[in-house]
């Protein structure tokens, strides 16, 4: 048996599942594709995360548009982090293109025109449905690690929060957190005190000043009403495909603090919502993060710790979290190894620490009999990849050096009339843009402040009226001297006997 022979038996075994699964392309040997070996990833197993990794230009990009639309096909909903601004194609079909045709003939392939059903979405000023949620939403522990703040710092969030649980207080935006901050060190000290220990300015100082760097980056129009609900990633449309909800990222590319607040928020409310899925015949929703290095590039270790905490619990519940990057070692090693399906790109060897990372990286991958895995990185070309998945047991599957297909979408953004129109035309517009500034912690606080202010003026001016009318009977009671002599009976009588006598 020829080497080409046994190659073809290894991917034919390695990479061919009994459910539904979704196809990437025909697996290479020496640089040649061999027709009709193709490289199939089990839906079942979608679930295990992933990774994308390459150069840029390598065709990471149309890697996860391939990926998005056939799960789409197979009725499978996936959220798109659009940070470039080059995803919205997906909304509509590919022109074609001779090229095309001719990769797809040497894969075995038969080429389709198609687009998926698409909801553009935005966390910003950029126009979409907008995605927010409450400072309640959040919770105390989940903030605490987003503001980095002390241990001592974190306390004092915990014990805002139960305070407004206590009484009834929405924390909806960051001006209410704001506002019961400073009430706490400021009318409502006492209250404060007395119910719930003090206080320190020093460190109602400290959060604040880290929610400002929070709003610098655009957190204010994340935080508010209405509240995103989850379950609405998940739909499908009246064909059975699952939507595919990009996400405009394009103008928070330096604000990374925002896009790690948003996507914790996210994954924290997918995983407290969504029910146990076990390992179900294909996943519920599949999330691709790309420029994930915005995430990881200088979180806190309890950051980290949280983000790799969640990696490891949400896959139960059917929920697959796909990783994109130039490298995976901008990845952190506990998220790395819990990534199953590894889609690696061309990497470029410029320099001695590029080699040394590309040897590394080698190394992610399984053991090969058919490659030199490290020369093979970097001789890659566009829309060729090293590919490692999990097969229906959980197993690694052979590394394949893969042909990939192209995507059946637009490889080319909207023009701004698509978008428009795509973003007017959908129903979840109407629910979650309208603006909603409901009565909520600060507006209750300063009321009762205001109150308290009111009451304070009232005392005062009754007591400066009980004042003026002790004042004013003591007045009254100490005569002048000249007028109690001659308003007394002695006097009277003596005037009155002078008076008889002269009359006589």
């Amino acid at each position: 048996m020829s080497n080409r022979e046994k190659f073809t038996e290894v991917i034919s075994t390695g990479y061919n599942p009994k459910g539904e699964s979704i196809i990437m392309g025909a697996a290479m040997l020496d640089g040649e594709a061999i027709t009709g070996s193709h490289v199939k990833i089990p839906l079942k197993t979608m679930n295990r995360h992933g990774l994308i990794a390459g150069a840029t230009g390598t065709g990471k990009t149309k890697t996860l548009q391939i990926i998005a639309e056939q799960l789409s096909q197979q009725g499978v909903p996936s959220l798109l982090m659009d940070i470039k601004g080059d995803l919205s194609g997906i909304a509509a079909e590919s022109p074609g293109h001779p090229k095309i045709d001719e990769r797809h003939e040497k894969i075995g392939l038969d080429f389709k025109k198609r687009k998926s059903p698409v909801e553009i979405m935005t966390i910003s000023e950029q126009d979409g449905i907008r995605l927010r949620a409450t400072v309640s939403e959040f919770g105390p522990v989940l903030l605490s690690r987003i503001l980095d703040v002390t241990e001592t710092q974190a306390g004092i969030i915990s014990v805002v929060f139960k305070y407004c649980d206590d009484n009834k207080l929405p924390l909806l935006d960051l001006n209410d957190l704001r506002k019961v901050l400073q009430y706490a060190t400021g009318a409502g000290k006492a209250e404060f005190t007395e119910n719930y220990g003090r206080i320190s300015t020093s460190s109602t100082g400290a959060i604040l000043r880290k929610l400002i760097e929070l709003e610098q980056q655009g957190a204010d129009r994340f935080f508010g009403e209405r509240s995103f609900e989850v379950k609405d990633l998940v739909r499908k449309d009246k064909n059975g495909h699952g939507y595919v909800n990009v996400i405009r990222l394009t103008d928070i590319q330096d604000r990374p603090k925002l896009f790690s607040t948003f996507m914790l928020s996210l994954l924290a409310e997918i995983y407290s919502t969504f029910p146990e899925q076990g390992d179900s015949d294909k996943p519920e929703l599949i999330l691709f993060i790309d420029e994930a290095h915005l995430i990881f590039d200088n979180a806190s270790k309890a950051l980290l710790d949280q983000i790799e905490s969640i990696v490891k619990l949400i896959r139960s519940k059917g929920i697959g979290l796909y990783f994109v990057t130039q490298n995976p070692t901008d990845i952190p090693d506990g998220v790395l190894s819990q990534l199953g399906l590894k889609v690696q790109h061309a990497l470029r060897a410029f320099t001695a620490k590029d080699r040394k990372a590309i040897k590394l990286t080698a190394q992610n991958y399984p053991e090969t009999d058919f490659y030199d895995t490290a020369e093979v990185l970097t001789s890659l070309g566009i829309g060729e990849a090293l590919i490692s998945a999990l097969d229906e047991k959980g197993r690694p599957s052979p590394l394949a050096a893969t042909l990939l297909r192209a995507p059946e979408s637009r490889m080319d953004v909207l023009t701004d009339r698509e978008l428009s129109d795509l973003i007017a035309d959908s129903e979840l517009t109407d629910k979650y843009n309208e603006d909603i500034n409901r009565e909520s912690a600060e507006e209750i606080l300063q009321a009762k402040i205001e109150r308290a202010h009111e009451e304070d003026i009232k005392e005062k001016a009754k007591k400066e009226k009980e004042k003026a009318s002790r004042s004013s009977s003591r007045r009254s009671t100490r005569q002048n001297p000249i007028v109690k002599v001659l308003t007394s009976a002695t006097f009277i009588r003596g005037v009155l006997g002078i008076l008889g006598k002269a009359l006589k």
